[in-house]
């Protein structure tokens, strides 16, 4: 059986691009740039699919921080000087902070769930979230489109290595999950 990873990607790579990025982000647009850089993806739909996923993540933590933020950021107890920072950025630039949050590093999660405590308007919100969102994505994917230069040769050699590294890892997941069953068998044994 040959695995084919350019197959995966062109028919999964979108898909899994937008989920990523409603998660996390940067890591999944560079590598859709890449993608895009190797002929595999179209580098407008990655920047489309980064930019969707990047909005409906940031939406989601928008509407719990509407919602539930007080007390999710309560439990922050060691981060509560830079909440309050925060809360006075977003009362000093609306606009800026909204755009640049995802920019921030530390605040990719917990920024939208501050702003929807702000009380900041939810239209306001979801217009400046789509610009921060567009710039976002094609910031990252255009990084990773031309850092495809350098990590090209790599990716090319990946499909015939592939094979063998899941194999190991087959392999050792089986020996976790033996020594684990023997383990568990010695102990009822003993006991």
């Amino acid at each position: 059986m040959h695995l084919d990873i350019n197959g995966l990607i062109s028919q999964y790579g979108y898909l899994a691009l937008l989920i990523g990025c409603i998660a996390e982000g940067e890591t999944f647009t560079l590598l859709g740039g890449v993608a895009a850089h190797e002929g595999l993806l179209h580098f407008t739909g990655v920047v489309l699919a980064a930019m969707i996923g990047g909005i409906i993540g940031d939406q989601l933590l928008f509407w719990l921080g509407r919602r539930y933020g007080t007390r999710i950021l309560r439990r922050f107890r060691k981060h509560q000087e830079t909440i309050g920072k925060a809360n006075r950025l977003i009362q000093k630039h609306p606009s800026l902070f909204v755009i640049g949050v995802r920019f921030m590093y530390g605040f990719r999660i917990v920024g939208p769930i501050i702003i929807g405590t702000s009380r900041l308007k939810p239209l306001r919100f979801f217009i400046l979230n789509v610009i921060g969102a567009a710039l976002w994505s094609l910031i990252f994917v255009s990084i990773g489109y031309f850092a495809g230069e350098i990590v090209a040769p790599w990716l090319h050699k990946i499909d015939q290595h592939l094979k063998p590294v899941l194999w190991l890892a087959a392999a050792v997941i089986f020996g976790i999950v033996l020594r684990y069953i023997i383990r568990h068998w010695n102990r009822r044994r003993a006991g």
